[in-house]
């Protein structure tokens, strides 16, 4: 049998990887993998430049929640942060020079959008507008927000003005001096409303619910600082397990269901209102009814500033229509607009979707997860073999920076192919066992978190009615992703998939 043909661990061969997108997890797994001694990879990105979420993403105001140092690669540690929370323009400009000096460019399909995966027998048929391959893993580094949502207001085509969501922000769009609508009051929202507070002739910020705000604590950093960070050795790694370890043993047992931690939380963001907002009827339409750390923390200390200024308006009324003008509330009051900025979120269940994945006995992935998708270890699905997910399903997206995340991740699959290559496997899946006990403990757990229990509808709650997140302290993240425990996949050996070869030729029928 020709040895691109058989499985590569039995052929004596290193394997053929595609990875799908090169957002922050594309760009580790290159890194990560090719340490590791992969080096046939290819990665498939739908758009022309690198950078995920942070090239979608330009709107003003634009920055993290997570402080600079954690929210950077282990392998390029950045001593150059201009501010404590970086600005969403430095962190594109460091995922390009992660990019650049890491010779990642040359492995990239830009503008090559990836439409369908076939598993054909131990391997994966991709395929594009422009064609199709043939890889022995895939990995899909898609992101989680990257699908946006747009509301269904009667209407929305009728406006004159500019209409856009947050993540499509256009550049010429009416704002300095403009009449400017905001609907949203998420962390999006908030630091567009903080940015645009002092630029618009009107900004009328529209709200359905309320958000607790904690305060950001932002700061640039001085050039003695970033020359510290630079000449002293392993101080850009102390600050990002500091910073690490802040956050996780703050905000990790507040939303685990530690009372008086929650409490801090929740004390924090009503002395933060209370001191800014002064008027007490605008205070009591911004104060939530629900738990601090139910919906994900809106991390933010320009939205109230801007909220009480004398050109900025909170609308409480619900919309009822756009019409060419603007648009009209519920209370008849028509909101006269020239820029309408829809900061209404994304569809946080999609992952790889809408790409077609079709999985080794011909079923659709998109029929399997429906509108609750799930994965064992956020990272796999039985019947989809050699398929990896970076931050997928379940994944702890709600109080660990995703930089961390996806390294670890990555190196989990890296330990997955070297035993791979020195078993001999073929394939490994997660088995329907595991799969199941894995997602039930977690669908457990998650009932006695803050985003189960706060008494709140958020983006975390799929149509199974419960969070889809990682419900354990960030500890127990770390210790049971250092290893691989291999009982827990089906195995198949190089010898068994090549007996069942003709397997491949009945998924092809099943799926043309």
């Amino acid at each position: 049998m020709d040895d691109t043909l058989m499985p590569w661990a039995a052929a004596g061969r290193m394997p053929k990887i595609a990875i799908i997108g090169s957002g922050l997890s594309g760009l580790a797994a290159v890194v990560h993998l090719r340490k590791a001694g992969y080096d046939d990879v290819t990665v498939y990105e739908k758009a022309a430049a690198v950078g995920g979420t942070w090239r979608d993403n330009r709107y003003p105001g634009l920055s993290c929640d997570i402080a600079s140092y954690w929210y950077s690669f282990t392998f390029a540690p950045n001593p150059r942060w201009s501010h404590r929370y970086p600005l969403g323009e430095e962190i594109r400009a460091y995922l390009e020079k992660v990019t650049d000096d890491f010779d990642i460019r040359r492995c990239i399909r830009f503008e090559t959008p990836v439409e369908r995966l076939v598993s054909i027998g131990q391997r994966w048929r991709l395929v594009t507008r422009h064609g199709e391959d043939t890889y022995d893993i895939v990995i899909s580094a898609t992101g989680i927000l990257h699908h946006p949502k747009l509301p269904e207001i009667p209407g929305l085509r009728d406006f004159r003005g500019r209409v856009f969501h947050s993540s499509r922000w256009e550049d010429d769009a009416p704002v300095d001096g403009a009449r400017v609508g905001v609907i949203g009051t998420g962390s999006t929202a908030a630091q567009i409303v903080g940015a645009l507070g002092a630029r618009c002739a009107r900004l009328s910020c529209f709200q359905r619910t309320p958000q607790w705000m904690f305060p950001l604590l932002q700061k640039r950093y001085s050039g003695w600082w970033k020359w510290l960070m630079a000449r002293v050795p392993g101080l850009p790694r102390l600050m990002y397990h500091a910073h690490r370890l802040a956050l996780e043993r703050t905000l990790g047992p507040a939303t685990m269901g530690n009372t008086l931690m929650q409490r801090l939380f929740e004390w924090t963001c009503r002395w933060n209102l209370q001191r800014t907002v002064k008027d007490s009827d605008l205070r009591r339409k911004l104060t939530p009814d629900y738990r601090a750390g139910c919906k994900r923390l809106v991390i933010c200390s320009t939205f109230y500033e801007a909220i009480v200024r004398d050109n900025v308006e909170l609308v409480t009324d619900a919309i009822e229509r756009l019409e060419p003008e603007g648009v009209r509330t519920r209370d008849g009051r028509l909101h006269a607009l020239d820029t309408l900025v829809l900061c209404t979120g994304f569809h946080s269940n999609r992952f790889i979707l809408p790409v077609d994945v079709i999985g080794s006995e011909g079923q659709r992935l998109a029929d399997v997860w429906g509108e609750a998708p799930r994965a064992h270890r956020a990272m796999s699905v039985p019947g989809f073999p050699n398929l990896w997910f970076l931050e997928g399903p379940g994944g702890p997206v709600g109080n660990i920076s995703l930089v961390s995340v996806s390294e670890i991740q990555i190196r989990y699959i890296v330990q997955v192919l070297d035993a791979m290559r020195r078993r001999g496997l073929a394939a490994v899946s997660p088995r329907r066992l595991s799969f199941e006990r894995y997602n039930a403990d977690l669908a457990q757990a998650v009932r006695r978190t803050i985003w189960a229990t706060g008494g709140c509808r958020s983006w975390y709650i799929d149509a199974s009615g419960d969070p889809n997140l990682y419900a354990h302290p960030p500890a127990r993240f770390y210790r049971d992703m250092r290893r691989p425990d291999l009982a827990e996949y089906e195995l198949t050996p190089a010898q068994a998939s090549t007996e069942r070869s003709h397997f491949r030729d009945q998924a092809l029928e099943r799926v043309e």
